[in-house]
């Protein structure tokens, strides 16, 4: 069973847009997942932003791989070398702990995780 960086069992991020490396709305990864879709994140317009200058347009669609685009507050599995990187200039949308899977903990402390935490409204 995919723990959660909390030690309980990883519960879904998003099934509409359906995320996740597998597209099953769970942030799980597997070694050939190069960018550790680790991150259950409530993306903002920023991050969204951010992201797109980065060369990762998560806004813009793309039928051919059934994808709407993201507006801000849909719920997507984010690479955590990503989130990490928008952390560190202030862009890091907030984060559902109980859907970000546990393989984050070997890139970023519990106690940073907590300071983006929006469980409350999960």
């Amino acid at each position: 069973m995919e723990r959660n960086i909390l030690g309980l069992p990883l519960l879904p991020c998003c099934s509409n847009p359906s995320t996740g490396y597998f597209r099953d709305g769970f942030c799980r990864t597997i070694s050939q997942d190069t960018g550790t879709h680790t991150v259950c994140a409530i993306v903002t317009q920023e991050f969204l932003n951010y992201s797109a200058s980065r060369g990762n347009d998560l806004i813009t669609p793309v039928p051919q791989w059934q994808f709407h685009g993201l507006k801000p507050g849909d719920k997507w599995c984010l690479c955590i070398s990503r989130w990490l990187e928008a952390e560190k200039v202030g862009k890091a949308p907030n984060i559902i702990l109980e859907a970000t899977h546990e393989k984050t903990l070997q890139y970023a402390s519990l106690a940073l995780l907590h300071l983006y935490s929006a469980s409350d409204v999960f």
